[in-house]
């Protein structure tokens, strides 16, 4: 893929197609590692920590027409103000 080092406001940028995105399994707003290696720009997707999927992914998963639950907290117990 060829690009262009562009300038966005103070800074400068490259655009990454879609394709090479999926071939790195990362997207719009995953954090990557940015390094020089031997005259070259590596980027690589950080890995999650936490789990397999991300909170983006989860939501995507669920059905369209969910809608939760209300759920009864019962009477305050104590000094609360409800």
């Amino acid at each position: 893929m060829v690009t262009r080092i562009q300038k966005w406001g103070n800074s400068q940028g490259l655009r990454v197609s879609r394709d090479v995105l999926e071939k790195i399994h990362a997207g719009v707003g995953d954090p990557v590692q940015v390094s020089v290696q031997k005259g070259a720009i590596l980027i690589q997707p950080i890995k999650r920590l936490r789990g397999k999927y991300s909170l983006r992914e989860l939501i995507a998963q669920m059905p369209k027409d969910y809608k939760p639950g209300i759920e009864e907290w019962g009477s305050p117990v104590g000094k609360e103000v409800w």
